[in-house]
């Protein structure tokens, strides 16, 4: 089997609050997708590495978020966290097109025989 991905439409650019977030509830579980103050659009699982809390509720500045819970920054390009924290959210594929944003989500495709 393979993995693909499948581009998913989860809304409008301007549904997104400039320095905000929203999650998107998906099959592998919520995604937050984030916008920076120019617009810039990123996605990344929506747990911190290190509690789990909701990154999708913390703080974004510049390109990276603050976590909720216990003040971790994670950096939207990479996942990662920063500072002395260590740990990585996943990221996933994103792309707005003509104002509407969709996430690269994996699907499985079981191989030709």
């Amino acid at each position: 089997m393979t993995a693909k991905l499948e581009w998913t439409d989860v809304g409008m650019l301007a549904d997104i609050p400039r320095r905000g977030a929203r999650q998107v509830v998906t099959p592998d579980g919520p995604i937050a997708v984030f916008r920076t103050h120019d617009d810039a659009v990123y996605a990344i699982v929506d747990r911190c590495p290190h509690k789990g809390g909701p990154l999708s509720q913390g703080i974004v500045h510049g390109a990276a978020v603050t976590c909720p819970l216990h003040n971790w920054v994670i950096d939207l390009q990479t996942g990662a966290a920063m500072g002395a924290d260590e740990g990585c959210a996943r990221t996933v594929p994103v792309r707005v097109v003509e104002g509407r944003v969709s996430l690269g989500l994996r699907v499985v495709a079981e191989r030709a025989a």
